[in-house]
């Protein structure tokens, strides 16, 4: 049920003189408590009204406290649930005749009424951005709070029909870029950190690099993921080689390989929504149609779970080539898919585990997570298709001589290519 503090509350009430003293609407809506808000929200059909009243819920919570945020959350988990007294009842409405509507009373009672509330705080300019950021919010709450489970799956929901990829946009992203997305590159690489405005200066300017990022209409100047590319004139090996300030940049024409060296997720509001396939193929998409000579399609990826998973084996590989192909190509998860999330993303696009290299990457993050190893998935377009599909099906993949040739010949799972 809502929660009123002020007896004979109406919204009506709220907007009475709406043209004539929009200050006092302003008084007004200051007066009233988050949940008053929100039932106001929810009580107007007028767009104008939902407009107002939906940047005064989005500005409550963002000038709140963690505190603030909390009572907000317990709001929704107790006053906008489920009626599950109405759900019963529709079930068994619709027992009784399958018609067109008992279904669409049916359908409205599986819906919490807090996903109404989240479409019209949607609908406001940054409304999208905000419920991306609650739902980090939430999600960063979760451990805590078991409950709060329920609004993330409801989120999830939402923004994953709202982030389609279809309505994803590809730019690419140059030192010409406007400053403000240029700073939030700097703040989201999330792999090899970006030390300040020169190293980024090197990893868009020069002509053997690329940057390209996700946007969507809803987000216009924020990417949603964004991956950097390194043009070379073979597989590369080592990251610190990749990103040393002394590099020396070669004939354009002698590049013929695109290395994705780094991917970021920027959002951890939109975790478990999947954009990095889509990105990956659009670049190859664009990089063969600007740049022919260019062939070879690999990443340069790290192995963050490389070292805890030797150092909890019985007796440790002290090979750390051996170590990193063995897991690479045999470690899995319970459901049989592998152990590693960098393996499982690049294996599930349709990547072929091409090659593993040792003293990659000497950055803390590196030597902690690997050793310093690293590894390269291969992405041949004619077989992308394919082997995503098999990764799909039975988690098959295919697994290239240069790590076969690492694994001792009785560990051996993967098939070869």
């Amino acid at each position: 049920m809502p929660i009123f503090n002020a007896p004979g509350f109406n919204v009506s009430d709220i907007f009475a003189g709406w043209f004539d003293r929009r200050q006092d609407v302003k008084t007004r809506l200051a007066r009233l408590s988050l949940p008053e808000l929100i039932e106001a929200l929810m009580a107007t059909a007028s767009e104008t009204q939902q407009a107002t009243l939906a940047r005064a819920v989005l500005l409550r919570y963002h000038h709140g406290d963690p505190d603030q945020h909390h009572a907000f959350f317990d709001y929704l988990l107790e006053h906008m649930d489920l009626d599950t007294d109405l759900l019963a009842s529709a079930v068994d409405a619709y027992r009784e005749t399958a018609e067109a509507a008992p279904y669409a009373t049916l359908m409205r009672a599986t819906e919490p009424r807090r996903k109404e509330l989240f479409r019209r705080l949607a609908a406001v300019k940054g409304g999208a951005a905000c419920l991306v950021k609650i739902r980090e919010d939430i999600r960063r709450d979760m451990r805590d709070k078991p409950a709060l489970g329920r609004l993330d799956q409801d989120l999830h929901h939402l923004l994953s029909s709202w982030f389609n990829r279809g309505f994803l946009e590809l730019r690419a992203i140059s030192w010409e870029s406007p400053a403000h997305v240029l700073e939030k590159i700097i703040a989201y690489e999330a792999v090899h950190s970006i030390r300040d405005w020169d190293d980024l200066r090197r990893r868009l300017q020069p002509h053997d690099r690329r940057c390209y990022g996700f946007f969507h209409p809803r987000m216009p100047d924020d990417p949603i993921i964004f991956v950097e590319v390194a043009l070379t004139p073979e597989i590369p090996g080592s990251v610190d080689a990749l990103l040393s300030d002394s590099r020396e940049l070669g004939d354009a024409s002698a590049l013929t390989t695109a290395a994705f060296y780094s991917i970021s997720n920027c959002h951890a509001g939109l975790a478990g929504i999947s954009f990095g396939n889509a990105l990956i193929k659009r670049v190859v998409r664009d990089l063969s149609a600007e740049l022919p000579q260019i062939k070879t399609f690999v990443t340069l990826s790290p192995i963050p779970g490389l070292r805890r998973w030797n150092e909890a084996q019985d007796t440790p590989i002290d090979d750390v080539g051996r170590a990193a192909a063995t897991y690479l190509a045999t470690a899995k998860r319970e459901a049989g898919d592998p152990l590693d999330p960098v393996a499982r993303f690049h294996l599930g696009n349709g990547a072929m585990l091409h090659a593993v290299h040792m003293d990659a990457n000497s950055s803390d993050a590196g030597q902690s997570q690997s050793y310093g190893a690293m590894v390269n998935y291969l992405y041949e377009p004619d077989r992308v298709d394919e082997r995503s599909d098999r990764y799909t099906m039975e988690y098959g993949f295919d697994v290239g001589s240069k790590v076969q040739a690492h694994i001792p010949r009785q560990t051996r799972r993967g098939k070869s290519a």
